[in-house]
Order: structure tokens, then C-alpha cells, then sequence
């Protein structure tokens, strides 16, 4: 699975942004997806994880209410919807892939990977 992550950018505190995740390879909807994020000088953590059918989700406790994961499978694409930004939200977000159908909350669960989209929110 090859995946490329578009969407970031710059947004006062507040904002809204989507972030898109393009996956290629025939078992997309097969896998969990799953976005992650990481602040300069802190360890990448987990945001936000959607089953394969898209039925389930879960988030991150400091996420959760603002942001939405979503999927297409139909396109292959996988999305992060990012309501009432706060600058503690700037990182770079990753976009991941499971090998399987179950969920993973720690980045060693995912051998795919996006190249990362950087969100700055301004206060």
C-alpha cells in the first residue's frame, strides 16, 4: 500500500481543515487506516483510526469532538476532518495503514506510511 497525505496548511485558531490520504493497492479497503501527528521535538502520536468498512472509529481524547475520520473506499481515500483547530494542533499528520482489519493505537502497528501533510494553526 502506497499512500500520499495532501491537505495542510496554515489556519488561526478556530479554523478548519481536511486533510486527504490517497491510497494505491488492491487492499485498501481491507485495512484500518489510521492518522497520526508529530510536534517538532515530541514523539509521534496517534490522532484518529477507522475500520475497514468505516463503521468504526476511534480518537485520541485530545481530539476527540473536533476532529472526524472518514474513508472512501470507492476512492481509495481516507480523510481528517479538523474542526476548532488549536495551536496544539500543529504537527506534521501522517496518514498509516494496518496490514489488517483490527486497530492499532502506536505507530509500531502500521508498516505503511504517507509522507506527511504539516498543519500550523496560529493563535
Amino acid at each position: 500500500v502506497q499512500l500520499q497525505a495532501s491537505g495542510g496548511g496554515l489556519v488561526q485558531a478556530g479554523g478548519s481543515l481536511r486533510l486527504s490520504c490517497a491510497a494505491s493497492g488492491r487492499t485498501f479497503s481491507s485495512n484500518s487506516m489510521g492518522w497520526f501527528r508529530q510536534a517538532p521535538a515530541k514523539e509521534r502520536e496517534f490522532v484518529a483510526v477507522i475500520s475497514p468498512s468505516g463503521g468504526t472509529t476511534n480518537y485520541a481524547s485530545s481530539v476527540k469532538g473536533r476532529f472526524t475520520i472518514s474513508r472512501d473506499n470507492a476512492k481509495n481515500t481516507v480523510y481528517l476532518q479538523m474542526n476548532n483547530l488549536k495551536p496544539e494542533d500543529t504537527a506534521v499528520y501522517y496518514c498509516a495503514a494496518k496490514s489488517d482489519y483490527s486497530f492499532g493505537y502506536s505507530p509500531r502497528n502500521y508498516p505503511y506510511w504517507g509522507q506527511g501533510t504539516e498543519v500550523t494553526v496560529s493563535s
